[in-house]
């Protein structure tokens, strides 16, 4: 059995991560760390897990194979760093760096350490995304013009975050407001279908209730791509609908999802005609977080999300905002 260590326990994740952990019986979690020892004890409680004082006890103890981390998005550097050099395999909560510096300084320390990464862009597996990346891959959407993602729940109007997860509210700790927050999942599937070549960006968020201040709680981002396709990504915690997240036109293809159904037209595909749901999908992919899991304890061939990947999401993502801020087009800090 695999021995792990949950260091931070801010995230709101933090209790869908611990009931997984649980229903596994190939990992155990040995040890949690949190700058607030309460809520560190709490969730050692649940896990059957000891505190530590002490954060450097864990990545001085040769049992702790591998680390998840769900601090606070600006305590995420020196854990990662620490994690890295101690030769821990890394779950890191999503996003993983405030911007593009301190992104790259943690993917280039994972990667030069050797040790496993994930983070939290559960959306790649879902089979929707599955097949598009597919049929993109065969060129079956010919030249790709525009694609549209987005991602938005009622989280604001029903004050999810009161008061255990405050600090997701406040950008000096999270980074962001509810556009990056949602808004990085569905750039991660923008990026991950269209290729990271990500010209110039550009955003507009704001805020509705002011529940949280001035923290924005709705967004809308352009993405130009180096080949001319135009992305727009939409994100917020203030909608009380969502039925259509996906729009992808090519000029031999298109394809949309309306209600967690894809509607699929392309004249290489028989039969997609686009007027009915198109059900011919892949499998499911199991969540980022068991994905992990299972790399951890020696499974091949899993699908997970490179640390460098990780870091440009965290990059562009800092553009975004800042061309929010400065009502202009900002080129985003890619490698």
């Amino acid at each position: 059995m695999k021995q792990l260590a949950l260091v931070g326990c801010a995230h709101i994740h933090t209790p869908g991560f611990v009931k997984r952990l649980q229903a596994r019986s190939d990992v155990q979690v040995k040890t949690v760390w949190d700058h607030q020892p309460a809520r560190a004890e709490k969730w050692a409680a649940e896990l059957g897990a000891a505190t530590a004082a002490d954060v450097d006890a864990i990545w001085a103890d040769d049992q702790i194979e591998a680390v998840i981390i769900c601090s606070e998005t600006n305590r995420h550097e020196p854990l990662v760093l620490a994690a890295a050099a101690a030769g821990k395999h890394l779950f890191v909560e999503k996003p993983l760096g405030m911007g593009a510096a301190d992104a790259y300084a943690m993917a280039d320390a994972i990667d030069r350490a050797g040790v496993l990464f994930q983070t939290g862009y559960f959306q790649r597996g879902n089979p929707v995304h599955r097949f598009l990346k597919e049929q993109i891959e065969q060129g079956h959407f010919g030249r790709i013009t525009r694609l549209r993602h987005s991602n938005c729940h009622s989280g604001s109007l029903g004050d999810w975050f009161t008061p255990e997860w405050l600090w997701m509210t406040d950008p000096a700790q999270a980074g962001v407001g509810a556009f990056g927050d949602l808004g990085t999942h569905s750039l991660d599937i923008m990026l991950w279908l269209l290729g990271e070549d990500v010209r110039q960006v550009t955003a507009s968020v704001h805020v509705a209730t002011g529940r949280y201040g001035d923290c924005d709680e709705y967004g809308e981002g352009l993405l130009e791509f180096g080949d001319g396709t135009v992305g727009s990504l939409a994100a917020g915690w203030v909608d009380v609908a969502h039925p259509v997240n996906l729009i992808l036109s090519g000029t031999e293809g298109h394809a949309y999802v309306s209600n967690g159904q894809l509607y699929f037209k392309s004249s290489h595909v028989p039969g997609a005609d686009g007027e009915q749901p198109w059900t011919d999908l892949p499998e499911p992919w199991p969540h980022a977080f068991e994905l992990f899991l299972d790399a951890v304890v020696g499974k091949p061939d899993v699908p997970l999300v490179g640390a460098q990947e990780a870091a440009v999401r965290s990059a562009v993502m800092e553009a975004l905002y800042q061309g929010a801020s400065t009502h202009r087009w900002v080129a985003p800090s890619l490698r």
